[in-house]
């Protein structure tokens, strides 16, 4: 189906009169409709509600991690496609678009958005599990450290950035070149053509809003969990899920103040202090910790993971028993795939004026670099420090991973101070997820417009909250867990769907600024010839 020529609404040119919200119903009120259930069934199901998020869990895990692995890894593929294709010399928003905003302050965006509690909680606490459980070595040995970094940067490293890239990708694209609203039922256009305005649109964007509030909630969960660890660590108070729900409601507060004022004010300021503060944290790491051995660590690591990627990337444990896979790899991948509504959304709608090619190349390598550093880091500082017989960390990680960076921390200076930083930093970082979660969520559910009214926006942020805060109340990390899972596993197919979708959104686009270039240069050559002739008569 040709996109040339069409005239569809922009993300906002429908504007209400209602000063707090401006929703799209059939997308709005279902979506709160199914949260409400959620919250519900689980406050009303009491203890009984952990088994069922447990059983969920596991459950769509074993049944579908062959489908997890097959889809991540075609994300990889269809996103350096579309940047070393023909495709990767078209600009998002058109030939003459400009950047927004700076490179840093794009880098500060996307990274805040995309990783950042998650890093701090998975930093040290995954290598060292990975230490103890090696997958693909014996435990204890040379090759089980080397497989505990190698597997830890198959989970934060290239997949996971794909997953986002072409999502971003996919919506920049259908907002800002083709003038369709930046909401995730756009990127379907190629395919649904004007059926994206009626059910089949609204079905896709409530199954978007229900991804996000659940990739969100696991993460806002996590970040709970971990500051309450610190405030314990620190400060001696009991890490109790009460102390984890009123770190939520403390933390929502501070979002809602973020989403009042808006990106400039609000979700930039904060990127950039998170980005700041992150990158102080780990100089000082890396300076009081074993330099050395975190910069030799930081390249080996890369050389083993870009070694062994095909065995990692496509690894299902088919062939031996345990639950390695169902644990750790395939939660990662629905994950992030849970993840990927918000992400996306939040980076394409601060992407506008990069080419296809910089703007896959941003969002994979770099993001994907300071990551390895990051864990090289911190996780190589504990790896170091565990098999070193310098400090006990491991059965320490396995009693409870929250701790996992207070105790690192304890082992190096000033660690009371860099430990009050650390809470600091988690509860940034959380603010960051919550608020922009927001937007892209108000978004999704006001029919794509990029400046729905305020109180709409805080309607969400405080929802955001309040999802976080009943999951943990009802199972812990496990209900979390399963929330991720469970919305990711439909949108994994979404996602496949989706790529073919913005290929043929691509080609179009192509074909249209093909068409163009040959236009001018025929009108070009009409000029010369005309001034040739007109030369002649002279």
């Amino acid at each position: 189906m040709a996109l040339q020529g069409e005239k569809r609404k922009g993300p906002d040119e429908k504007k209400s009169g209602n000063k707090y919200f401006d929703i799209h119903g059939p997308v709005f009120w279902p979506s709160v409709l199914l949260i409400t259930v959620l919250i519900v069934g689980t406050l009303l199901a009491g203890d009984a509600a952990e088994e069922v998020f447990n059983n969920t869990r596991v459950g769509i895990t074993e049944w579908a991690s062959w489908l997890f692995v097959a889809g991540v890894n075609l994300f990889i593929g269809f996103s350096l496609y579309f940047a070393f294709s023909k495709y990767g010399s078209i600009r998002l928003g058109g030939e003459n678009a400009e950047p927004e905003f700076s490179t840093m302050a794009w880098f500060a965006m996307l990274f805040s958005a995309g990783m950042g509690i998650g890093l701090m909680f998975f930093a040290v606490a995954e290598p060292m599990w990975h230490l103890l459980y090696p997958p693909h070595a014996e435990a204890g040995s040379t090759a089980a450290v080397r497989d505990a970094m190698g597997v830890t940067f198959l989970h934060w490293g290239l997949h996971a950035w794909a997953i986002y890239a072409v999502v971003a990708l996919a919506l920049a694209f259908f907002a800002f070149n083709r003038k369709l609203p930046l909401s995730f039922r756009s990127v379907f256009y190629p395919l649904l053509g004007d059926r994206i305005n009626g059910w089949m649109g609204d079905v896709i964007d409530i199954l978007a809003v229900l991804a996000t509030l659940f990739g969100l909630a696991t993460s806002l969960g996590l970040g709970a969990a971990q500051a309450g660890a610190g405030m314990e660590y620190v400060f001696g108070f009991a890490n109790t899920v009460n102390l984890q729900v009123i770190i939520i409601i403390a933390v929502t507060a501070v979002a809602v103040v973020s989403v009042v004022l808006g990106i400039d004010r609000g979700v930039k300021v904060l990127s950039e202090f998170n980005i700041r503060v992150a990158a102080l944290f780990l100089l000082f790491i890396l300076i009081v910790g074993p330099t050395l051995y975190i910069l030799g660590s930081f390249i080996q690591n890369i050389g083993h993971y870009a070694q062994n990627f095909p065995s990692y990337a496509f690894w299902t444990e088919t062939y031996q028993d345990g639950d390695f896979m169902t644990t750790w790899t395939v939660f990662y991948w629905a994950w992030w795939i849970s993840w990927s509504p918000y992400v996306g959304m939040f980076i394409a709608r601060i992407s506008k004026g990069r080419t296809v090619k910089q703007f896959v190349l941003g969002v994979l390598i770099v993001p994907t670099i300071v990551t390895f550093l990051w864990m090289s880091g911190f996780g190589g500082s504990a790896l170091y420090l565990e098999t070193g017989g310098i400090a006990e960390i491991a059965s320490a990680v396995e009693a409870d991973q929250t701790t996992s960076l207070f105790i690192l921390l304890d082992q190096f200076p000033l660690s009371m101070i860099t430990s009050v930083i650390a809470i600091i930093l988690v509860l940034s970082f959380f603010v960051t997820s919550s608020d922009s979660g927001s937007l892209v969520i108000d978004g999704l559910t006001s029919g794509g417009k990029l400046h729905a009214p305020t109180g709409q926006r805080v309607f969400w942020a405080t929802t955001e909250g309040l999802v976080a805060a009943v999951l943990l109340l009802g199972g812990g990390l496990g209900a979390l867990q399963a929330g991720a899972i469970s919305t990711g596993l439909p949108f994994v197919i979404v996602l496949l769907i989706m790529c073919y979708s913005l290929q043929r959104g691509l080609h179009s686009e192509y074909q249209d600024i093909q068409s163009k270039d040959k236009a001018r240069e025929r009108e070009s050559y009409r000029d010369i010839v005309a001034k040739a002739l007109k030369k002649q008569q002279n």
